[in-house]
């Protein structure tokens, strides 16, 4: 029997790699001859430096500034010409100061992607020339600023002095020097892993959607919303007005604006973030022949079937002639109908098995290793 588990991060619970190899400990109790491959895997977001180091990919540690100019280190993965970004190691919300009530020190206006425009740098420093940059739990509002300014632009006041990091300092940008951007940029390809549609303003865009869970109040948003058109108007006299209309573009607004910053300037292309993550691991190679694909991620909701990992992982078995598919979760909030049409033949919640959402989560490597060891058995048969 042949066995392939690919699921993504339960988020505050257990790392992708961590939830694939708790499955695989229950199935090998029951399956011992069974063929398992553990491929942990992720949407763009957090955990997709280690999907790809998990696949083989080498690590490269560089120092990089944080989002509040905290200097902290970030991984990048590299293999051969390619190099995998993952937003969130330098910029998102996971690396942000903590304060002393132990929280996240969210600020919206003063935080950059500075670090991200370094990581970039770092990789081509390392030869590569194709980049995937994927952008999910930034912590910055500042249209990809900083990521140009890591990349050499310069960002000017009135007076020529460099701007303030931030969405915030964007207020008093008077012009934008791109003639130092690094001219390596023009020979690399720039992949934008990035599921996000949203344009770079207005109510739908960058500022209102996602500025509020980065801490921004009501006025942070206005203030932010008018410092993006700010940049974008900047940009435009420096490159055009190929770059006031690239804030229109879907994915303009992902992670705080960066999306609008690589695809106006860096010339990247906007693909969904799954689909590049499973590419890039190879996947679907692994597949052909395959008895049983388990994947799945901390909960499955309507957000998951707008192209969250699971769904992707059971669209792509599907499509490979797998006979069976099965999605692991930490909650379900989805109908059997919606089940169906993910592409799953079930989907098991570890909270049918302990009700109790804080024991879940601190027992979810043993309750899935039961998950595991049950669907062996139940499966013995195909064996």
């Amino acid at each position: 029997m042949r066995i392939v588990i690919a699921p993504d991060k339960f988020k505050g619970s257990l790392e992708a790699q961590e939830v694939a190899e708790a499955l695989a400990d229950g199935l090998a109790a029951v399956l011992p001859t069974a063929e398992v491959h553990c491929q942990p895997v992720a949407d763009g977001g957090e955990g997709t430096v280690a999907a790809a180091l998990a696949s083989g990919y080498r690590p490269v540690r560089v120092g990089v500034t944080g989002p509040l100019g905290v200097p902290l280190e970030a991984t990048f993965a590299v293999d051969g010409s390619r190099a995998v970004i993952e937003m969130a190691a330098a910029s998102g919300l996971l690396v942000l100061p903590v304060g002393a009530d132990g929280e996240p020190a969210l600020d919206a206006l003063a935080a950059t992607s500075l670090g991200t425009g370094e990581l970039i740098r770092a990789a081509l420093d390392a030869g590569c020339t194709e980049i995937v940059l994927g952008v999910g739990g930034s912590a910055n509002t500042d249209g990809g600023a900083g990521v140009l300014v890591g990349l050499g632009a310069r960002l000017l006041d009135a007076e020529g002095a460099p701007v303030a990091n931030g969405g915030g300092g964007l207020a008093g940008l008077a012009s934008v020097d791109l003639s130092g951007l690094d001219a390596r940029l023009t020979d690399a390809r720039i992949v934008l892993a990035a599921d996000v549609t949203n344009p770079l303003l207005g109510p739908d865009g960058a500022a209102a959607v996602f500025g509020p869970q980065k801490g921004a109040n009501p006025a942070d948003v206005e203030t932010l919303d008018a410092n993006l058109a700010n940049f974008r108007d900047r940009l435009a006299e420096a490159l055009g007005p190929d770059a006031a209309e690239a804030a229109d573009t879907p994915g303009a607004g992902a992670a705080g604006g960066v999306g609008y910053a690589a695809l106006a300037v860096l010339g990247a292309e906007r693909q969904p973030g799954v689909d590049v993550v499973l590419g890039l691991v190879g996947l679907a190679d692994r597949l052909p022949g395959v008895d049983l694909v388990i994947t799945g991620e901390g909960s499955l909701d309507s957000q998951s079937l707008g192209g969250k990992t699971p769904v992707g992982v059971a669209e792509l078995a599907r499509a490979h002639g797998v006979p069976t598919v099965i999605g692991v979760c930490g909650r379900s909030l989805l109908s059997a109908a919606e089940v169906r049409r993910a592409g799953f033949d079930e989907v098991i919640a570890l909270l049918d098995r302990q009700p109790d959402p804080t024991r879940a989560m601190a027992e979810a490597a043993s309750l899935l290793t039961e998950v595991g060891t049950e669907l062996g058995r139940r499966y013995t048969a195909l064996s």
